[in-house]
């Protein structure tokens, strides 16, 4: 499990991408290189890193559950998950 140093740190991430997303693209549109500069870094939308919205985990994200591949099995056998089934033929 990540630290929760870490969590919070990309939901700062996240807040500040949405609060900046309408000024960087007319900064974009306009080619206002140097507005855009000013900006924060971390409002730009590259520095975002999917993360399980659980564990946090970075690795094995699934971007359809918004869970890692571990959080996603162990809810998918707790039958936490609708519509997934165990594969067995």
């Amino acid at each position: 499990m990540a630290k929760n140093a870490v969590k919070v740190r990309d939901l700062k991430r996240r807040k500040l991408v949405e609060r900046y997303a309408a000024k960087r693209k007319e900064l974009k549109a306009n080619g206002d290189w140097e507005g855009l500069d000013k900006l924060p870094r971390n409002s730009s939308a590259v520095r975002l890193h999917n993360r399980c919205n659980l564990s946090g985990r970075p690795k094995g994200y699934m971007r359809k559950f918004g869970i890692s591949r571990l959080e996603f099995r162990k809810m998918a056998s707790e039958g936490k998950i609708p519509g997934i089934t165990k594969a067995s033929w």
